[in-house]
């Protein structure tokens, strides 16, 4: 129920002319909502005098059953050129999840594109599974921004309501996850791991917890959608894609105002090696705590570099500012999912652990013998990493002359 104080509406029109659906009006200097409110809860937003409220109560059974579908944020990057966007790798890695849920559940997927004038790959995502494309183009919408992005899904979600909404755990992601969950009053479980449906059709959200001690398994029974953000690279994109599949797309009709966007980016700064990447890496050489100083990264870089990969390392590099956090693997950075990860010096937490035990090979390099690493790594090689790695080094280049 969205409540209006009438004692301290000064009629100032913001909600009026930031209302996605047209669905405040001030009559006699004083806000009144029309019955085509979704609760979006966009007004609220704008209010400065706080004088808009929404009031959620707990969903009967017959309200739950009327939200249906699985909802997918698609992440887009710009293309080589420019000249349009693409899905990120994490918007194919939930739509391969989300056919395994819909499979149980029965319920379609439709993704939700956002854009400014620039045409996004859908190609990709009906292939990849995606039964309808609900688009939105603005050209507020690009660069992403909080205030646009949280408007517009919040609407999307508050009008067309799913029972299931899905968000990779980028930066982005993260950031737009719970604005919205706050924004319409909702549940989320961050970060997951691994999804599921019980018995009673309602979706397990599984992620760690404690420091990675424990997984936590999560339900959201009263209210709707059930939210969550899912890790990059915990699922894997499907590998026979329907390259015929088609879809429908939907253009979604609300209003978006310039006023709604409060921030505004001055400049972008593109870091150049240290700026990551690390979860779209094939092969990733990793440091740890065991390496005796900054120095020892170059050999980890020159090995990298002869391998086609990146530099990346565990938490103790970033705390010791020997890298940026963007390099970071495990639960507090980033999870990735190379065909090839060489861990140097790293002793094999369950926080780092968790964040590259998805990838195809480990290859693990440590001094010490009882270390953890050893347990999830297929190649073990117990011995000094400033001996180590100089032979790998010579044996690859030794081994490309031959080729």
């Amino acid at each position: 129920m969205l409540l209006i104080d009438t004692n301290t509406c000064s009629g100032c029109r913001l909600c009026e002319k930031n209302c996605p659906f047209a669905a405040m009006l001030i009559v006699d200097e004083i806000a009144v909502v029309q019955d085509n409110c979704t609760l979006c809860g966009a007004c609220a937003n704008v209010c400065g005098e706080h004088s808009i409220t929404i009031e959620r109560a707990a969903a009967t059974p017959e309200e739950l059953a009327k939200f249906k579908g699985i909802f997918i944020w698609a992440e887009c990057g710009e293309s080589a050129d420019g000249e349009s966007l693409v899905p990120k790798k994490v918007t194919l890695e939930l739509l391969a999840e989300a056919r395994r849920l819909a499979e149980k559940t029965g319920e379609e997927i439709r993704v939700l594109v956002l854009s400014d004038e620039r045409p996004v790959n859908t190609d990709d995502l009906f292939a990849h599974g995606a039964d309808g494309v609900i688009r939105f183009v603005n050209k507020l919408l690009w660069p992403y921004s909080t205030d646009a992005y949280t408007t517009v899904i919040s609407a999307m979600v508050a009008a067309k309501k799913p029972s299931i909404f899905l968000l990779g755990a980028t930066p982005d992601g993260r950031d737009l996850g719970p604005r919205v969950a706050a924004r319409l009053k909702l549940g989320l479980t961050a970060d997951c791991t691994q999804l599921e449906i019980n018995d009673e059709g309602q979706l397990i959200q599984t992620r760690p917890a404690f420091g990675g001690n424990i997984m936590a398994s999560i339900v959201t029974p009263f209210s709707r959608p059930q939210m969550a953000t899912v890790r990059p690279n915990v699922f894997a994109v499907s590998e026979n894609p329907e390259i015929d599949r088609k879809g429908d797309i939907e253009d979604f009709d609300v209003a978006l105002q310039r006023g709604v966007v409060r921030t505004k980016i001055l400049e972008v700064e593109k870091v150049g090696e240290t700026g990551g990447g690390i979860e779209n890496a094939e092969v990733i050489v990793a440091g740890g705590q065991g390496l005796n100083s900054p120095d020892d990264l170059d050999m980890l870089r020159e090995l990298a570099d002869e391998l086609g990969g990146t530099l990346a390392g565990s938490r103790p590099l970033v705390e010791a500012g020997w890298i940026p956090h963007t390099l970071q693997v495990g639960q507090s950075g980033i999870t990735v999912s190379p065909k090839l990860y060489i861990a140097v010096g790293i002793s094999g937490a369950v926080q780092h652990v968790v964040g590259m035990n998805g990838s195809g090979s480990i290859i693990a390099i440590n001094n010490d013998p009882e270390a953890p690493i050893f347990k999830v790594a297929d190649v073990g090689i117990v011995g000094d990493a400033a001996e180590v790695i100089p032979a790998l080094i010579k044996e690859i280049r030794e081994a490309k002359k031959a080729a």
